[in-house]
């Protein structure tokens, strides 16, 4: 036999066939029926083709209406969307029935449907083939009971047991098909980053919105991750999941660093996952695909990270604080032979160390502002007698120290011998940030309006304390000018970039 006279066979087989059937596209369009589907509707063939299934005929009157409709609807997408049949085994339907008068009339109907998807090569739902059997009778059978006048009563046990079997096999499907939504609705809202793949190839069945947002919300649903993921090549990752995937085996990532495209055209991004890779069996045993399911613990990791760098970072800064104050210690005490002078001077350079250290505590150690520092150690002189004038300058934590104490010994040396030691007298700081190729910090610090000044016969502990931060410790220069007028104090220091933005 020709293929040809094959398909014409099948087509009239189709059209013979006592039992309803209808053909319905992928969007639920009527594609074709057979003569038993309109007679069974009252229809043509012309009235119905290409219209909704659900549109093309008046479900008749009833407050059912809307929930066997929703029945219907809800098995023919069942077996649409896991490529799989679907058996509804009953459902109330009233069709329209012309009487011998003209007159139309709404008979109430039961039925029991099967819907069919029908694949192409590819395995892509073509078509859903839906085939109803008209079990009015058993229905009606059940409900008359034992008192049917034209029935024996094996045939009302018989028709009973059937029409019970399909209301549990129905209320069956509709807890199961609630349970069903249940769990998606809990994977969809799940907090961490939930995906399922199948087959070798690893394709995304489906995905919830955390598992979106860590990847960009890109389209991933069908694809393979090789095609979704691209970037991950390399990474380690694909063959984490070829190896659960060949030995049945979870994999479990800990912290595991991962570098995705999450915004198109734009730079790699690194991201952390605490994650599992967890095999899902069929029925046979045989692993069929990979459950996905973790966490992005980048900030916590960011966070330890951050944490470490500030324990090492004090740490350090303990140490050349110990110092500091050994130094601070020994040098008070060269110039200090009285004990109670040496206390008050000892005390109040380690009082400016702490003024230093509270600023930067307030940033985490992450740096402080030049003019607070300045502000800090000059507030207890008056704010009226010490003039700041200069744009914002960020110095690291090293820096902030030794300017702390640059100015302590400068406002303390200013209330001793010099402008802050007169009633009139006044400091004026000006500074600015020069050369942003290779910036430097330019500071003066200059006094007025205060008794003369001399050249000191030696140089004390201050000065040297000042030369010793700038020289050593900032990597600078400082000229100390003791004009008759008033003291001066210029510094240049260099800065890196970002201190002098």
């Amino acid at each position: 036999m020709k293929s040809g006279d094959l398909a014409v066979d099948l087509a009239s087989a189709f059209d013979a066939s006592p039992n309803p059937y209808v053909l319905l596209t992928p969007d639920l369009r009527i594609a074709g029926v057979n003569q038993a589907y309109l007679d069974v509707t009252n229809s043509t063939r012309a009235a119905i083709i290409g219209r909704p299934l659900f549109s093309a005929f008046d479900s008749g009157p009833g407050e059912e209406a809307p929930e066997n409709v929703r029945q219907v609807r809800a098995s023919i997408e069942r077996a649409r969307d896991t490529r799989q049949r679907d058996h509804l085994p009953l459902v109330k339907y009233a069709m329209a029935r012309r009487l011998a008068d003209g007159r139309e009339v709404f008979e109430e109907r039961y039925w029991s449907a099967t819907h069919t998807p029908m694949l192409d090569d590819a395995g892509e739902v073509t078509f859903i083939l839906q085939h109803t059997t008209d079990i009015t009778e058993l229905q009606r059978l059940r409900d008359r009971g034992l008192k049917a006048d034209n029935a024996s009563a094996l045939d009302v046990m018989l028709g009973g047991a059937v029409l019970g079997r399909a209301e549990q096999v129905q209320e069956d499907n509709r807890r199961l098909e609630g349970e069903r939504n249940r769990l998606m609705d809990m994977f969809m809202q799940a907090p961490g980053f939930v995906a399922v793949l199948s087959g070798p190839d690893h394709v995304f069945q489906m995905h919830n919105a955390a598992y979106a947002q860590l990847i960009g919300h890109r389209d991933i649903s069908g694809k393979p991750i090789g095609e979704a993921l691209p970037e991950v090549q390399g990474q380690g990752y694909f063959e984490f999941l070829a190896s659960v995937y060949a030995t049945g085996e979870p994999y479990e990532g800990r912290a595991s660093r991962v570098q995705l495209q999450r915004t198109p055209d734009a730079p790699l991004e690194s991201r952390f996952l605490d994650f599992i890779y967890q095999p899902i069996r069929d029925a046979s045993g045989a692993v069929a695909g990979i459950f996905v399911q973790g966490h992005d613990v980048t900030e916590t990791v960011r966070s330890t990270e951050r944490q470490k760098l500030m324990i090492d970072e004090l740490n350090h800064r303990v140490k050349n604080t110990l110092a500091t104050v050994q130094s601070i210690a020994m040098q008070t005490a060269r110039s200090h032979g009285d004990p109670r002078t040496f206390a008050e001077g000892f005390q109040a350079r380690l009082l400016a160390l702490s003024h230093t250290h509270d600023l930067l505590t307030r940033s985490h150690w992450e740096g402080a502002d030049l003019g607070a520092i300045l502000q800090h150690e000059t507030e207890a002189h008056g704010s009226a007698r010490v003039s700041a004038n200069g744009p914002l300058v960020a110095l690291p934590p090293a820096a902030a120290l030794s300017f702390g104490m640059i100015f302590h010994e400068l406002a303390t040396n200013a209330a001793k011998y010099g402008a802050l030691s007169a009633p009139d007298g006044r400091v004026l700081v000006d500074w600015s940030v020069a050369d942003q190729t290779n910036p430097r910090l330019e500071l003066v610090w200059r006094e007025i309006g205060g008794p003369p000044v001399a050249p000191p016969d030696r140089k004390g502990f201050g000065s040297r304390l000042i030369e010793r931060n700038v020289r050593h410790d900032l990597a600078g220069e400082v000229e100390l000018d003791y004009a008759g007028d008033g003291f001066t104090a210029t510094f240049s220091i260099p800065l890196d970039k970002e201190q002098g933005e």
